[in-house]
């Protein structure tokens, strides 16, 4: 059997659920050959190191009972440095001002041989082609599905099973806090005030809710899509993006009088007309992208196998995983 050592750096409800499916699916793995070990998770308060693999759900329990999963006071670059292991897990929040301390995260691990899977879209959203140069050189595999879409499979959709079709363009509802507060509004009449003081509470939106709501989240993910299956070299600065904090019941009245709803829609497109942008738009009631709640969607226009649609769970803890362990198998499989 294959024994793949892995870290987790950050162990936040997206590190944790990585553990949890590791423990979940550690006989589906077995049946793959596949032995994941984790020899180390990181978090602010530092790491707890076993290399012979840490005791999963005793760390779930630490952190939770004392916020941090530390039992020593190594750093996250001290484990990603110092610890023998095979794929950093870099499961850091998103921050779209420097990418950091993701960046900086990633671009270790390649440093020191260390293949990389990642839910953070912010280092990708601003460095994509250092990151991808800084893999390649070293031979290393560089794989976030995670990053756009959650569980809801789109990269490795249109760069594996879409192989040998040309994807001529990619728009879809990424952002499933902005879709919970329209189709709340649309179905209520509800404000939009309303609606995200409602999402607050249940968890769905944060605190501060700019980054979900002005459509910020949103572009990160275009950019990555982008750059990833378009290869069109863009950052965040490049896409023109609207939010949904100017949308009101009377628009999406007179929306619906027509046979629409109002959906925040994510649009990529190459070539002479090419299109990077978040804007809400009116959208057909029976149209695939016209999916209600938390759910996030794309359609794929292809050359060859003509327009995809995917819809499926765009955030969550296990979900998030769910696409982060498909990463990890697809590098088990391919090159450890």
């Amino acid at each position: 059997m294959k024994t793949v050592k892995l870290s987790i750096i950050g162990f936040g409800a997206v590190g944790q659920g990585v553990a949890r499916a590791i423990l979940q699916k550690k006989d589906y793995l077995a049946d793959m050959d596949i032995n994941l070990v984790v020899v180390a998770i990181s978090d602010r308060g530092g790491a707890c190191v076993e290399p012979d693999g840490v005791d999963l759900e005793a760390a779930i329990g630490r952190k939770k009972e004392t916020g941090s999963v530390a039992t020593s006071d190594l750093t996250s670059l001290d484990v990603i440095k110092d610890i023998d292991h095979n794929i950093v897990v870099d499961a850091t929040p998103t921050n779209i001002e420097d990418g950091e301390p993701g960046l900086t995260y990633m671009l270790e691990a390649f440093r020191h041989s260390r293949h990389v899977v990642t839910s953070n879209k912010g280092p990708l959203a601003l460095k994509y082609n250092l990151l991808c140069e800084e893999a390649k050189k070293s031979d290393l595999q560089f794989r976030f599905e995670a990053t756009v879409g959650g569980a809801m499979p789109i990269l490795n959709l249109a760069r594996e099973a879409l192989a040998g079709n040309r994807i001529i363009s990619i728009e879809g509802i990424l952002n499933g806090t902005c879709n919970y507060i329209l189709s709340r509004m649309t179905e209520e009449g509800l404000s939009y005030k309303q609606v995200l003081g409602e999402a607050q509470e249940l968890g769905i939106a944060e605190t501060d809710p700019s980054y979900d709501v002005e459509g910020i989240d949103t572009a990160c993910k275009l950019v990555i899509l982008a750059n990833s299956i378009f290869g069109m070299n863009v950052t965040y600065d490049d896409v023109d993006v609207t939010g949904i904090t100017k949308i009101t019941p009377e628009s999406l009245l007179l929306a619906g009088a027509e046979g629409m709803v109002i959906k925040l829609i994510g649009e990529v497109r190459n070539g002479d007309n090419a299109i990077i942008k978040v804007v809400p738009k009116l959208v057909p009631k029976n149209h695939p992208l016209a999916v209600g709640g938390t759910l996030n969607v794309a359609l794929l226009r292809t050359d060859l196998a003509g327009p995809i649609c995917v819809k499926g769970k765009g955030a969550g803890s296990m979900e998030t995983a769910s696409a982060v362990l498909s990463d990890i198998i697809a590098i088990c499989k391919n090159e450890c």
